[in-house]
């Protein structure tokens, strides 16, 4: 069980680092467009990781994020809080992840 906990937390791990080298790589390139395309890609990708690694329910949960209106006509701002949207999760799952495992990884 600890085992399948730390392969989560692995997932997880390497998940945000993703999240956020195509957030670096977006931000120095200004093309919000293509890095929204990419962070699509990367969440179906996380879906799946997620569903086959830690559980169907957070798979699901993960799945069903949509992030809100934006209203500020700032693409690089809307850009970030599209990834702030999924980061928070991934950080709290793994938080919960860290506090259930007997090993305190």
């Amino acid at each position: 069980m600890s085992s399948d906990r730390s392969k989560g937390l692995t997932m997880l791990q390497q998940q945000m680092a993703e999240l956020e080298a195509l957030e670096k790589q977006t931000l120095q390139d200004l093309n919000t467009v293509a890095g929204t395309e990419r962070i699509a890609k990367w969440k179906a990708r996380t879906v799946a990781l997620l569903t086959t690694t830690v559980g169907q329910r957070e798979g699901q949960t993960f799945a069903s994020i949509q992030p809100g209106p934006s209203f500020t006509h700032d693409l690089v701002e809307e850009f970030t809080d599209l990834v702030e949207c999924y980061r928070a999760p991934l950080r709290t799952l793994a938080k919960q992840l860290s506090q259930t495992s007997p090993t305190g990884n």
